[in-house]
């Protein structure tokens, strides 16, 4: 039998061979311990940031204004991130659009909070560097705020909006659901957004550079995406009537039907196109960072104990495992093509699953085995 890997989620991780027998369960003291540890880290490693409302990276800096609105939920609150309008204008305008922001939705409970754009160009909601902010957004309320990780969403106007079109899919993984309001979905693929329900908003007259022509297209596509795979593409498409740029906040309905949706971290369908930044890993799955390209796919499913890949521009595909994705106690199969590329038993880890947590910075993605499947040769 081929053997599989059993790897660390960090770049340099160490490789140990899976085993066919025995599967020892790390003690659930010893995960608490881990996740304790690591919301130590993040209140250290953020705290100045936390206390100034200022996150900083390199020559970036960005912003933050947040209110909590109700009472915490037993679970922990939500997280409304809301991206404000303006992009390729002077920094006084974009100053005046994020003060907009701050009052344009309100949750019935949850934290609201309007980061200010790292840049002030066309692209300064969804800039390279902007995703590793809403990553440290989302682990300091999280560790600050009693956030729950499970329960963040997005949402945005106009340049907003924009922003939202772009990293909506290709961190789809990160949010519980999404709303885009009156923004131009460019050139960007919907496909990762197959479990990630979504909202889309823009006025029946807003025709500058065909927003309303070019959001009625994604709203079909969405339809489509759905209507082929029914259990995903979870969405609602409003075209309002007689609105232009500006729809009266009519799109504050988004804000409860968003909260409705609580992110599943574990589903057992995957469908993984690389947006604009490449990502090396996406819900259970990771690929080589070297090998990813826009447009790069990856899909795969789960059914008892059985993975099967379905489609892969990769040549090796990382599968993380824990007990809501499959049995540990029995054995798992990897098939591709049609063909078995593992069977075995994964090996549970107490250091994987604290590499994980440590490398995605998610209490979600805290994984205590892996299997790493070449896909170059069968067994």
């Amino acid at each position: 039998m081929k053997k599989a890997l059993i790897i660390l989620a960090s770049a340099a991780a160490l490789l140990v061979s899976c085993k066919d027998n025995g599967n020892q369960q790390p003690d659930k003291k010893v995960f608490d311990s881990i996740e304790e540890e690591w919301r130590d880290s993040v209140q250290t490693a953020l705290k100045g940031e936390y206390e100034n409302q200022v996150l900083t990276d390199g020559t970036y800096n960005m912003k933050l204004w947040w209110k909590v609105y109700g009472s915490k939920p037993a679970d922990g609150r939500s997280l409304y991130i809301s991206l404000h309008g303006g992009g390729g204008t002077a920094p006084s305008v974009n100053d005046g659009q994020w003060d907009n922001q701050k009052v344009l939705y309100t949750p019935a409970e949850g934290v609201y909070l309007c980061p200010r754009a790292i840049t002030d160009t066309w692209d300064l909601h969804f800039r390279p560097e902007s995703d590793g902010f809403y990553e440290r957004i989302i682990q300091m309320s999280v560790a600050y705020l009693d956030v729950n990780p499970n329960k963040v969403y997005v949402m945005g106007y106009s340049a907003g909006g924009d922003g939202v079109w772009r990293i909506a899919p290709r961190m789809a993984d990160h949010w519980a659901a999404a709303s885009m309001m009156a923004g131009h979905p460019g050139d960007v693929s919907l496909l990762s957004l197959r479990n990630t329900p979504f909202m889309i908003w823009c006025g029946e007259n807003d025709s500058a550079y065909d927003r309303n022509k070019e959001c009625a297209k994604r709203i079909e596509e969405m339809d489509a995406l759905q209507a082929a795979d029914p259990e995903g593409y979870v969405h609602e498409g409003h075209i309002v009537p007689g609105r232009e740029h500006w729809m009266y906040l009519e799109d504050a309905a988004a804000v409860p039907w968003m909260a409705k949706y609580t992110r599943n971290p574990y589903p057992k369908k995957v469908v993984w196109c690389q947006g604009d930044v490449m990502k090396e890993y996406f819900y259970w799955l990771g690929i080589p960072l070297s090998e990813a390209r826009k447009g790069s796919a990856l899909r795969a499913e789960i059914a008892d104990n059985v993975i099967t890949i379905t489609e892969s521009d990769y040549s090796d595909v990382c599968i993380y495992l824990n007990d809501s994705l499959v049995d540990l106690s029995k054995p798992v199969k990897v098939i591709y093509n049609g063909k078995v590329y593992y069977e075995g038993m994964p090996e549970v880890s107490e250091e994987l699953r604290r590499e994980t947590l440590f490398t995605r910075n998610d209490l979600s993605y805290c994984f205590p085995c892996c299997v790493e499947v070449p896909l170059d040769g069968v067994i």
